[in-house]
């Protein structure tokens, strides 16, 4: 069974920055599609980013040019670089492993969560003005 394990949020003030990591571990971990995704209280789960593991990367729009997504295929963990925030970038974030087709889902919505099967607990980013 693929495990997710997210660390690195935090509180920060408006402007700050922050790095989150999500280490994979056990079987099953291709690393063929890795995203971020958040939720903040009362809306829906937002897809911000996604990486292939041939290094093809998409953001959501409400990210682009503040964060940035890598992955260090050695260590099994991939990186979300986030620059800049904003208090409407607090939320949870998750991450989420898939198949390549998972990278491949995206619309004006975002990546396609449901094309992702196995997810991390989570961890808090709060953004304060």
């Amino acid at each position: 069974q693929l495990h997710l394990l997210e660390t690195g949020g935090d509180s920060v003030q408006a402007g700050g920055s922050l790095r989150l990591s999500c280490e994979a571990s056990g079987f099953g971990f291709d690393g063929a599609c890795m995203a971020w995704f958040r939720q903040a209280p009362g809306k829906e789960r937002e897809g911000i980013a996604t990486i292939s593991r041939i290094g093809v990367i998409n953001y959501a729009d409400s990210v682009k040019g503040r964060v940035t997504i890598s992955q260090d295929n050695g260590k099994n963990t991939v990186y979300l670089q986030m620059n800049n925030l904003k208090p409407e970038d607090t939320a949870m974030y998750y991450c989420a492993a898939g198949t390549l087709w998972a990278c491949n889902s995206w619309s004006s919505s975002g990546p396609d969560s449901t094309r992702f099967g196995s997810w991390g607990q989570g961890t808090q980013v709060t953004v304060s003005s």
